[in-house]
């Protein structure tokens, strides 16, 4: 197969939780294990960094890996989901992947795939470690795909386990309350294992020092130990909170002494975010006078922070394209957006995309009102075509929405 046949087969002979939701969700790592054996272990010749969390883990890893990188190592970093193209996930001091190592992976393990109903998830974790082994990095980011103790990243033993935060997301796998989503996340802390937590409630707070304590795990709250702090060129307010979390993560590191990252590759780290590592969609700036903004937030916690951060923009009039996926609760997130917008509804072009003719009634019940585009670029170009100067537009709802706009490619 050659790789838009490879790419085609991954995403459609397998359940992917991103496109089809509960279906492709599995409820332990028995499969992991099976494939990672097949593999010959790779993730035990990797030293990593694991992120999980419900907002934050994707700007959180992405820092990390640009810090490390100007510190001279030869830096892993696999994320999810991608924006553009499915190499995205996997990259190595910012560049992705080649579409060739993909192919050659799939084509050699592809029975293998087959025979043991591998996950998308599965297959292309397995992909990240055998990948980053073959490269010999000297350090490898891995960020969760969702929750923590049953996901399949959750088979490493990393120097240093970092939770960002903890929100009402994915309820319907991880749990209806706080505490139970923090268990849920708590579940990377390994034994021995230092871990960072960027922010707590109290009810948080508990679940993360049982767990630890059960561990034996040193625990670090970033945001009561950090004070300093850095410019980044990621300037959403909620990155405040990362890069906290960022830089008590890398004092624990440089406390285990197998790496040296001084103050210098902090600072130029995070400045150069987007350069070292391609990242796009956090609060990026796609066009001035109007001034366009876009951002992946889609949840509750994360959207609070980012309608909050409009307010704070000088404009004559709000436009916001605005799309989502069919499992989000509306009557949770409708209300944080403002009335005193013009809105532009769409549906993400995937299955799980949520119908743009049901969003517009569903906020309208909300003082929210617009109209229905048949698609994001539509929906976009429309908002441009209406907003004159002195407007602001933002683009939203979910990654799917941010993933259909003309990004500027990375790496």
């Amino acid at each position: 197969m050659n790789y838009q046949e490879t790419i085609n087969w991954l995403f459609n002979q397998l359940p992917m939780y991103q496109l089809q939701g509960a279906s492709a969700y599995k409820k332990d790592l028995t499969n992991t294990h099976l494939l990672i054996d097949h593999l010959d272990n790779p993730q035990k010749k990797l030293k990593c960094i694991h992120v999980a969390g419900t907002n934050g883990k994707g700007s959180t890893s992405h820092m990390l890996a640009s810090i490390q990188q100007e510190a001279g190592y030869k830096v892993g970093l696999y994320t999810s989901p991608h924006l553009k193209d499915f190499r995205e996930r996997i990259k190595i001091n910012g560049f992705e992947i080649s579409e060739n190592f993909v192919c050659d992976f799939v084509n050699k393990h592809k029975a293998f795939f087959e025979a043991n109903d591998m996950s998308f998830f599965e297959m292309t974790v397995g992909l990240a470690f055998d990948y980053f082994a073959k490269e010999k990095v000297d350090i490898a980011i891995i960020e969760v795909g969702m929750g923590g103790r049953l996901d399949a990243t959750n088979i490493i033993t990393p120097l240093v386990s970092v939770i960002t935060n903890i929100g009402l997301d994915h309820t319907q796998f991880l749990g209806n309350t706080l505490e139970a989503i923090a268990f849920e996340k708590a579940g990377i802390i390994k034994p021995g294992v230092p871990v960072v937590i960027g922010e707590y409630t109290p009810e948080t707070k508990a679940a993360f020092l049982a767990k630890a304590n059960e561990c034996h795990s040193d625990i670090y709250f970033a945001s009561d130990l950090i004070t300093e702090t850095y410019f980044s060129d990621l300037i959403g307010d909620y990155q405040l909170h990362n890069k906290k979390t960022v830089l008590q993560t890398i004092a624990v590191l440089n406390a285990q002494k197998e790496f040296k990252i001084f103050h210098e590759d902090i600072k130029s780290g995070l400045l150069q975010v987007v350069k070292n590592t391609g990242l796009q969609g956090r609060w990026q700036q796609l066009g001035e006078l109007p001034k366009i903004v876009c951002d992946t937030a889609h949840n509750k916690n994360g959207l609070e922070i980012v309608m909050n951060q409009i307010k704070k923009e000088k404009f004559e009039k709000l436009h916001i394209v605005l799309g989502v996926v069919n499992d989000k609760d509306l009557d949770e997130v409708l209300p944080l957006f403002p009335t005193n917008a013009i809105y532009y509804f769409c549906k993400p072009n995937i299955p799980r995309g949520l119908d743009a003719k049901t969003l517009q009634e569903e906020a309208q019940k909300h003082g929210l009102n617009g109209y229905v585009y048949n698609s994001v670029s539509e929906a976009y170009d429309s908002s441009k075509n209406n907003a004159t100067k002195d407007d602001f537009i933002f683009i939203g709802g979910s990654t799917f929405v941010v993933a259909e706009l003309p990004l500027n490619k990375g790496k």
